[in-house]
């Protein structure tokens, strides 16, 4: 079962649309036991990073869910949920995050305008699983006004005035900036890509 992680945001119905385009049915978890059963797990992300974590808290869900990630369970964050994954951002102040990649999540200080919205190209630095059989250009949907810095997490790097992480993985984990789900055919394979993804644990 794919777990699509419910905690009051995110934007569940286009995500669950492009999984039953690939033919995938997904659940909408909001509850540590829904977790405990999935066989992969997606945290979307839509809104403000201070929100989504208290909202995680709140219904239980931070402790399940890096114990699942940490045991090996394929994981993938979009947008939002992707910048979860790190210890803080400059969005929210003191809010911690999963912690499960340190580091900190940035402003984009050198935009040309704020939020960074519409399509735009990333440039692969690594092998990255989950673009596998996408070709160039690689073109994809942002929605966002903070990102990752480019560095030793970045997989593909995205330009917006400066460089940031566009694509991460690591091992069972991975994150992506843009919204696949809004990308068309690059971001239903993106998508497609991941459901191969076994456990590692």
């Amino acid at each position: 079962m794919t777990a699509l992680v419910s905690y009051g945001g995110g934007n569940l119905r286009s995500l669950r649309n492009a999984l039953l385009h690939l033919g995938v049915a997904s659940r909408a978890v909001a509850t540590p036991g829904g977790l405990e059963q999935a066989e992969r797990i997606i945290l979307p992300g839509v809104g403000h990073f201070g929100a989504m974590m208290r909202a995680l808290d709140a219904r239980g869900l931070r402790a399940p869910l890096c114990r699942r990630i940490r045991a090996g369970v394929p994981f993938l964050g979009i947008c939002l949920g992707f910048q979860a994954l790190f210890d803080s951002s400059a969005e929210a102040p003191g809010e911690r995050g999963l912690g499960i990649v340190a580091g900190h999540v940035g402003g984009l200080s050198s935009a040309p305008r704020l939020p960074h919205m519409g399509w735009n190209h990333i440039t692969p630095l690594t092998p990255a699983r989950l673009l596998n059989g996408i070709p160039a250009p690689l073109g994809f949907y942002f929605a966002h006004s903070y990102a990752v810095p480019a560095g030793s997490a970045s997989a593909a790097l995205c330009r917006y005035g400066s460089d940031f992480t566009a694509v991460f993985e690591a091992g069972n984990c991975a994150g992506v900036q843009f919204h696949p789900e809004k990308s068309g055919p690059a971001g239903l394979r993106l998508l497609a890509n991941f459901l191969e993804w076994k456990a590692t644990c």
